[in-house]
């Protein structure tokens, strides 16, 4: 190394003046300096950015920490996130217009791209024709005497409530072309038990899902050789009840690789894996419900609406700060007014997370042409991969909530418009049908599990 660098200091020496040689040393740590002041300067401007170009604001903006002492909550939520504004962030107007401009990738005056439905809808179309020409999958069959029949059984009349989403899953998939009864050609093996269906067995409730399940995968496991080749990494199940993620609990090295189609898809949660599990949307059927004429010209006179049970910190914290607000209609109990009349009469439709991240709301405001307010940490939203989330929604972190009015009031008519002519652009992926149409709640779930497609295959 020695001998190299006095080889190339005696070329210098040879073919240039004795000031060059000083030149030569000094040259990096110039450059070096250089860059570094070009940094400083990047830093104090932007900083100044953000710090000084503020808007005006409202009395209930100023830069103050929230009281604590009558908040029936710790400060800390339950998922490690401060739901009381912190004085030492930003200000409440500083952080409203940073979000704002992060809201349509707005960034001191440069845009990108979130006014499309889709993060990329040629590849999507494509990919999706794909999906619908060659997908299979085969559906492990059940003994007619299994003493959990109803477990596995397709429901024969239309699902309602809460977990219909699981029941229309397997009731769709089951009339569609997807469905191959020859497992050599199937991409995929679903089990088909309801997660719901065994919380209401009095014979199993809560404490028996993990033992049915962790059962089922050995009987599957002893009679057929599919889960053997992969070890389960080309098998999945759909679950809307919070339960379902715990459903491999007792089954460990099956929890790694099955996949889990979930309503209840909560990031912060260690059973729920992204890029293997997928979210799904939680949907409350509105069966025989007659088309809504003008769902973007209807007149919204109400900004934002609310209402739901008491059942968590965020919602607690919502009512508390928003509570006989003039302009922002929050609600606990029987609604004085149909529910659908409040979406339909609202520009905003909020889903706050209650005892999980997810809930039908959702579904309900796209359903009725409303744009969501989503204030739920942590949750990974149904077709994420797929649907540019931030085109039809409003994104708001939970501590967030004292100034959900400003953000909401900020957002101009046109990029309204924008956000909810997507909203209705993409309302056809959270419905169910039976028989299953084109880019319905089935198709796309499905087409989430054909993004999954990468298990090597090993032919018995």
């Amino acid at each position: 190394m020695g001998k190299s660098s006095s080889l190339v200091l005696n070329k210098v020496s040879e073919q240039f003046p004795a000031p060059f040689k000083k030149s030569f040393y000094f040259l990096p740590i110039s450059l070096s300096l250089i860059t570094l002041l070009f940094i400083f300067i990047y830093d104090i401007t932007t900083t100044v950015d953000v710090t000084h170009n503020l808007p005006q604001t409202d009395p209930y903006l100023l830069d103050r920490s929230l009281p604590t002492d009558n908040i029936p909550f710790d400060q800390n939520s339950e998922n490690g996130d401060d739901l009381v504004a912190d004085p030492s962030r930003l200000s409440a107007s500083a952080r409203a217009n940073k979000w704002l401009g992060n809201l349509f990738g707005i960034s001191n005056g440069n845009y990108t791209n979130n006014i499309e439905a889709y993060h990329d809808e040629d590849i999507f179309l494509e990919d999706y024709k794909q999906m619908n020409k060659s997908l299979k999958i085969y559906v492990y069959p059940y003994p007619q005497d299994h003493p959990f029949k109803q477990v596995f059984e397709p429901f024969e009349s239309d699902p309602v409530g809460n977990f219909a989403s699981e029941h229309y899953f397997k009731k769709a998939l089951m009339k569609s072309h997807f469905i191959t009864e020859d497992p050599d050609e199937a991409d995929f093996f679903y089990m088909p038990f309801s997660i719901a269906l065994i919380r209401d067995d009095h014979r199993l409730d809560i404490a028996g899902i993990s033992v049915f399940v962790k059962s089922y995968i050995q009987n599957i496991t002893n009679i057929y050789p599919y889960w053997n080749r992969t070890g389960g990494a080309d098998h999945f199940y759909f679950a809307c009840h919070s339960k379902g993620r715990f459903a491999f609990d007792k089954a460990f090295v099956a929890k790694l690789n099955v996949i889990q189609l979930l309503c209840s898809s909560n990031l912060y949660i260690s059973s729920y894996v992204a890029h293997k599990d997928a979210p799904v949307p939680q949907v409350w059927p509105r069966l025989d419900a007659p088309p809504i004429p003008n769902l973007l010209t209807r007149e919204r006179k109400q900004l934002g609406f609310f209402s739901g049970g008491i059942n968590s910190r965020t919602r607690v914290y919502l009512l508390k700060v928003w509570d006989n607000d003039t302009e922002i209609f929050t609600h606990h109990g029987r609604l004085p007014t149909p529910y659908s009349e409040q979406l339909l009469g609202s520009k905003f439709c909020i889903h706050a997370r209650g005892y999980e991240v997810n809930s039908a709301r959702i579904a309900d405001a796209i359903y009725y042409g409303c744009v969501p307010v989503i204030l739920s940490n942590h949750y990974d939203l149904p077709f994420t991969d797929i649907l540019n989330w931030k085109s039809f929604s409003v994104i708001v972190n939970e501590r967030d909530i004292p100034i959900l009015k400003r953000i909401l009031q900020g957002i101009s008519s046109e990029e309204y418009a924008m956000l909810q002519s997507n909203v209705i652009k993409v309302r056809k992926h959270f419905q169910w049908h039976t028989p299953p149409t084109d880019f319905d709640a089935l198709h796309m779930s499905l087409y989430e599990l054909w993004q999954r497609r990468s298990v090597v295959k090993v032919k018995s």
